[in-house]
Order: C-alpha cells, then structure tokens, then sequence
C-alpha cells in the first residue's frame, strides 16, 4: 500500500495522501476508544468552540492511549506503525503520542495555520504524523497543507488554537507568516477522505483545518511517531504535550515507557 511513490512524495512534499490503508475494523475499534475517551477525558481536554447553548463543537484530548485499550490495541496490533516505518524510511519506530480531535456538525472555528515541530519536546527530520479520519470528511472540511513547508528549516513559535500565542515562549523560534491572508503565495494542498484513507505529513509541516461544514460529525483520530535520528529537547517555551513525568535529558534517544518502541530492525 506504501508505494516507491507515495515515500517519495512524502519526502518531497512533506505530505501525502493514503488511499485506503486503515481497515474498516480498526475504524470500528478507534469509534468505540474515542466515545469511551470523552466520556471520561484527561486532564488535557481542551474545548475551543460552543454553541449558543453551550454544547461543545470543537474539542480534543491527547495522551490517552495507556489507558483506552482500543487505542493501544490499534497502535501496537494494526498496521499502522509497519506504514509510519515506510514513510519515514527509518529502522526504528517510536510512538511519540495520539491526538483526537472533533469537530461536531456546525462547527465553524478553523484549526490555525501552525506548525506542529515547536510544540513538541524532540528534535530530528524522521517523523511523521498520521491524520486518520473516522468519519467521511469532505474537501471543504479537510485539513491543509503547505506543500514543500517542512523544507524552509524554520521552527514556529506555536500558537493555540483558542487563538494566541502560548506566555512562554522560544525566542529561537518565529512567528508563522500570515499563510491565511497571503494564500496565493503558498503552494496549498488539501483533500477528501472516504473511511479507511488518512494524510500523513512531517512535524515541520505548515498546516490548518477548516471547520466543519458538512451535515456529519468530523472526528479525527492522529497518531505521532518517530524515526532513527529523534532526539529528546526540553524548549525553552512552552511544550505541548508536556510530558511532566519524563525523566529524560537533552540529545537522549526517546526509548521509554512514554514512548515506546514499536518496530526495531
């Protein structure tokens, strides 16, 4: 399913689109760990968009696979850390973490242009995240990209997604163009996706996300890992996820419980 092509792509555009390579039963099985995720989310459940009566539209949760069997049963049983491998070109394979995100029917807030690299607590080029939708999601709904982004070697102050920077800040990093307002000036690329499709793209990657203008829920389930040359780094700024039980050092190799190794070769 992984072509010569596709890793190709992937490493020239930073992005590519898979066509048909999550079983429909490991969508099953992701269904029953989100619905069984948001009725008792973590700590780090983040809502960004209500309604008029308050119900949620926008939100998501992360680091929760150590504790939805359904979730580690897809990280460690399926397929997926075998098409991380491909794409990264890498020996080994780290999960770095998961991420679920859902946009209800109606929601309009947009998911800001961002770049994922300097949020996160590892460096190196071998990475990939795995956006993997469980609902059908139409091109107006989609994610998009920067094509060729992940190739200006620059690192992002992060921006959350209520719509402002974080207080503390990498002052190494710069702030984001202004992608949204100067579209015609980036090369801008986005897809459909019917079930069992997802949209693996590098870190450093420039990406955003229209809201949800469909008559379906839109929920997203993203999956992150990490190749041969990740290092650990503490930022300067803010990280996010935080990982505050993590014990390792700077330039040390991620192997750990928070991080384990899922293929070694």
């Amino acid at each position: 399913m992984i072509s010569e092509d596709i890793i190709s792509k992937y490493k020239e555009d930073g992005v590519v689109i898979l066509k048909n390579v999550i079983d429909d039963k490991w969508i099953e099985t992701l269904r029953r760990g989100v619905e069984k995720n948001f009725k008792n989310p973590s700590k780090y459940k983040c809502v960004y968009e209500t309604d008029k009566n308050n119900n949620e539209l926008f939100y998501d949760d992360y680091c929760n696979w150590n504790k939805i069997e359904e979730y580690k049963n897809f990280i460690f049983n399926s397929n997926i850390a075998e098409v991380a491998k491909k794409l990264m070109q890498s020996k080994k394979v780290n999960l770095f973490h998961e991420h679920v995100l859902i946009k209800e029917k109606g929601s309009q807030k947009r998911s800001p242009w961002h770049q994922d690299q300097g949020y996160y607590c590892v460096n190196g080029r071998d990475n990939v995240s795995i956006w993997i939708p469980l609902d059908k999601v139409e091109i107006n709904s989609s994610m998009e990209f920067v094509k060729g982004s992940h190739k200006w070697n620059k690192t992002f102050l992060p921006t959350k997604f209520k719509g402002h920077e974080y207080e503390h800040k990498d002052n190494e990093f710069e702030r984001i163009p202004d992608i949204e307002n100067e579209r015609e000036n980036y090369h801008i690329v986005s897809w459909s996706c019917e079930l069992g499709d997802a949209i693996a793209f590098n870190y450093s990657t420039v990406h955003a996300a229209y809201g949800n203008n469909s008559n379906n829920r839109r929920r997203a389930f993203s999956i992150r890992f990490t190749g041969d040359d990740a290092r650990y780094i503490k930022r300067r700024g803010e990280m996010s996820p935080p990982f505050p039980n993590l014990k390792l050092k700077d330039n040390e190799v991620l192997d750990s419980d928070t991080f384990p190794v899922l293929i070694s070769s």
